[in-house]
């Protein structure tokens, strides 16, 4: 008498938005799925298939990758619509979403997913995931604290403060009062095309371009365009209110007052299941830590072997890291101010230029293309190396942030506070000079100076481009500052002991709730 064959373990779908600092954490949380004896399907347009590495899709048998096609869309004209690029996208993964959970004529009633994990930047999806009547989980590629933050903003109905003001912000620390210059955005922080999103720092929004009305009806993509203003509530909310669990890309051990919060706000679980870096992050605490290993394949004008030269013959704690997000920066009219600076400072530096910074359009490399033309070259400071000699190391295009942040001569990170880089700093005790750019980052950014308090900001009026002086006296302020040298220092050791034992109990629990979704009674 044969037996029956066991049945395959539950599939959970994981769909990222685009952007690198959307991609990675998705696919860690993937690997965490997977090693939890449930299918992981990370669900990506073609056009990211070349930043997916090829040991990922060998990762783990229970690991795939399933891959909607998507056609380039031409760059925007001058004139055009500047969300018309995103909307092609979104359309494009909406019909190969319908097309993955349509039955067949051969397969009339295939075997559903457990659940779809979504990226909250790709929330509108859940209604064709209610379609075919399968739950899903909304996931934060950023940190708690930013959408608690946005939450208790718009609950508290702040819409502006004067001078010298304070908002308590109810159930917040009151180190997170809000005061006038944190409600305080630039109106020209980005190129149009690509205000919001994610970045190689994660999180953000979808283009920041205010509320703005609803989208029509059949047409897909986000709701609203761009992260609340003042005392709006944040998109998603209503997106992520069909949602069964919220995750979030942090840990109880950082983040855990935030966390409490949004639970306690939504009335559904709410898992830090993170931070999602790369396993030999958690694995190579005290020691320097080889990017070629986890993230190859990149464009880059120098190779780590001389990055590692260069910071071995700097003193301990003596050099500043200058980078952006893969997608964000200044404008144009700033990166000449940071050079001056850079060259008027005395401090050793490492500046990463991202390529196309400071152009006005979106990067090429925002849906997985490559710099091909001199257009997309942008703002580079040439002379600039003659005139700092080797107190400088300027490097174009990739820089091996993990091994420069592990580095014992790093000792600050002047950075847009994207998530991702936010995390991989702290994690290895760096203070911050902050310059945030959108969405996400000005309240990451506050939370690092204000809560944690391992940084400063590069300016207290974001609204206004960043003078010379301004990030002269920043960077003095941050690399004298041996107070936030010593609490980042304190911080590190959360990380020290491997992947966060919060994050892996709360996987755990997520692993069960789909689990006993899916069990026969």
């Amino acid at each position: 008498m044969s037996s029956a064959s066991p049945s395959p373990p539950p599939e959970i779908l994981v769909v990222p938005f685009f952007g690198q600092g959307h991609l990675l954490p998705c696919m860690e949380l993937c690997k965490h799925i997977a090693a939890r004896n449930l299918r992981a399907t990370l669900v990506i347009s073609s056009d990211l298939s070349s930043s997916i590495p090829s040991a990922l899709r060998h990762h783990h048998p229970l690991l795939q990758i399933a891959e909607i096609p998507s056609s380039p869309t031409p760059p925007a004209q001058p004139g055009s619509d500047p969300m018309e690029g995103h909307r092609a996208h979104h359309s494009q993964m909406a019909q190969g979403l319908e097309s993955m959970l349509s039955p067949r004529p051969d397969d009339p009633s295939p075997a559903r997913p457990a659940c779809a994990v979504l990226d909250v930047m790709m929330g509108w999806s859940g209604e064709i995931f209610a379609k075919y009547q399968i739950p899903t989980v909304g996931f934060f590629t950023s940190g708690a604290c930013s959408s608690a933050i946005e939450l208790a903003v718009w609950k508290a109905k702040v819409e502006d403060l004067k001078p010298g003001e304070t908002c308590r912000l109810p159930g917040l620390p009151e180190d997170l009062a809000l005061t006038a210059s944190d409600l305080k955005r630039r109106p020209m922080g980005m190129p149009p095309h690509l205000r919001g999103g994610g970045g190689r720092g994660g999180g953000g929004g979808p283009p920041n371009l205010g509320p703005g009305p609803p989208r029509p009806a059949g047409v897909f993509g986000p709701k609203f365009m761009g992260p609340p203003g003042p005392g709006q509530q944040p998109p998603w909310v209503e997106e992520s209110g069909g949602c069964i669990a919220m995750l979030f890309h942090t840990c109880a051990e950082l983040e855990g007052l935030f966390l409490d919060y949004l639970a306690g706000q939504v009335s559904k679980p709410v898992w830090g299941v993170g931070p999602l870096l790369p396993e030999q992050y958690w694995k190579s605490a005290g020691s320097l830590l080889h990017d070629r290993e986890i993230r190859s394949n990149r464009q880059s004008s120098v190779s780590e072997d001389e990055v590692v030269q260069w910071l071995d013959s700097k003193p301990r704690g003596s050099v500043l890291y200058v980078s952006f997000g893969s997608e964000v920066g200044p404008t144009a009219e700033e990166y000449p101010e940071l050079a001056a600076a850079l060259e008027a400072s005395a401090r050793p530096f490492v500046w990463s230029i991202q390529y196309g910074a400071g152009r006005r359009g979106p990067p090429r490399t925002f849906l997985g293309g490559s710099p091909d033309s001199e257009l997309d070259q942008g703002y580079f400071p040439h002379g600039l190396d003659e005139k700092v000699g080797e107190r400088g190391l300027i490097i174009r295009g990739w820089a091996p942030q993990l091994l420069i942040l592990s580095h014992p001569s790093t000792g600050g990170f002047l950075s847009h506070c994207g998530w991702n880089s936010t995390v991989e700093a702290i994690g290895r005790g760096v203070p911050f000079l902050t310059w945030p750019i959108r969405g996400d980052q000005y309240y990451n950014a506050k939370l690092v100076v204000d809560h944690l308090k391992i940084g400063h900001p590069v300016s207290e009026d974001m609204s206004k481009d960043v003078t010379r002086d301004d990030i002269g006296k920043g960077i003095e302020n941050l690399m004298a500052d041996e107070g936030a040298r010593e609490r980042a220092a304190r911080i590190r050791t959360t990380f020290e002991h491997g992947f966060p034992a919060s994050a892996a109990a709360a996987l755990d629990a997520f692993r069960d709730l789909i689990v006993g979704k899916t069990a026969v009674p």
